[in-house]
């Protein structure tokens, strides 16, 4: 590989951190150590800052590394978005990087990614299943599939449908605890709930045709609802999830839904983000209209 260029020196860049350390990169890249060592001193003494701090154990960025991280991999992708223009007239190929969440994902996602694949063999596709958000500016992902309202950004987001939320429990933790049968009985449970920065403790009911809010507690929380589902199934507790996530339990009977009379209907909306534009690849454009066409909640 060449790296006397600065393309060069951004790839190696990338690639110490997707590989988090500089024997990963080397091995990867067909260099020693010493030269991917020498790549980044040379990119920090020509910007005049420290990138990396370095230790026996780990490599971690500092704020200014983590900004020309982001940078580089806009750029290099920049670059083989041209290229891949200029060589195919903006056929579908290269590679596709797709961010969902792990319970969308595997039951939602990886089916029609199948199907994509399939139609377009010249696209390789990146699969990230996950539910931590990417930075789809920094060159993480080309498309991510997100839940819930989104934030003003300059992204473009295509709207791909809803899906609603269900209380749910395992038989056997209902045979431990007893049913509850309207909603302030859940503040004798153990309820699962979810942890993110926008998540609130809050479950929303509907009595006589009026909403309101109500405060559950447990012992447990997690930033995924496929871990909270699976708590739900081993009677750790009851949870409130999307419905998608829970169908296959629902009929199977591994779990039991709760409190359906007061479901007061609210659906959260899903969204495919990408970089729009003239510029957009036709990987992702092709990706983009087949999730239009095929995806289901």
């Amino acid at each position: 590989m060449d790296i006397g260029g600065r393309s060069g020196e951004m790839e190696v860049f990338v690639m110490v951190a997707e590989h988090g350390s500089l024997s990963g990169a080397a091995r990867v890249l067909g260099l020693t150590p010493s030269a991917i060592s020498r790549t980044i001193t040379r990119i920090e003494q020509r910007i005049g800052t420290r990138l990396l701090l370095r230790s026996t154990r780990a490599i971690t960025f500092t704020a200014e590394g983590e900004a020309y991280l982001r940078g580089a991999r806009r750029i290099l992708a920049d670059m083989a978005e041209v290229e891949d223009a200029i060589t195919d007239q903006g056929a579908p190929r290269g590679r596709l990087r797709v961010s969902a969440s792990l319970a969308h994902g595997r039951l939602i996602v990886v089916p029609l990614i199948a199907e994509f694949s399939a139609r377009y063999p010249a696209i390789v596709v990146d699969l990230m299943l996950g539910d931590e958000v990417v930075d789809i500016l920094g060159g993480q992902a080309d498309v991510a599939i997100r839940f819930g309202e989104l934030a003003d950004s300059p992204l473009t987001a295509r709207y791909l449908g809803t899906t609603g939320q269900v209380v749910v429990a395992s038989p056997d933790y209902l045979a431990r605890h007893g049913s509850p049968l309207v909603p302030q009985d859940l503040l004798e449970h153990n309820c699962l709930r979810f942890n993110f920065r926008r998540a609130t403790s809050d479950w929303p009911f509907r009595v006589d045709g009026r909403d309101f809010s109500l405060k559950v507690a447990g012992t447990i929380e997690g930033n995924s609802g496929e871990a909270l589902c699976q708590l739900a199934r081993l009677g750790a507790g009851i949870a409130r999830i999307g419905a998608f996530s829970v169908a296959d339990d629902l009929r199977n009977g591994h779990l039991v839904p709760l409190l359906e009379a007061f479901n007061p209907g609210d659906q959260e909306p899903i969204h495919a983000v990408f970089v729009g534009g003239a510029a957009m690849p036709a990987r992702v454009r092709a990706f983009v209209d087949f999730l239009l066409a095929h995806h289901r909640t």
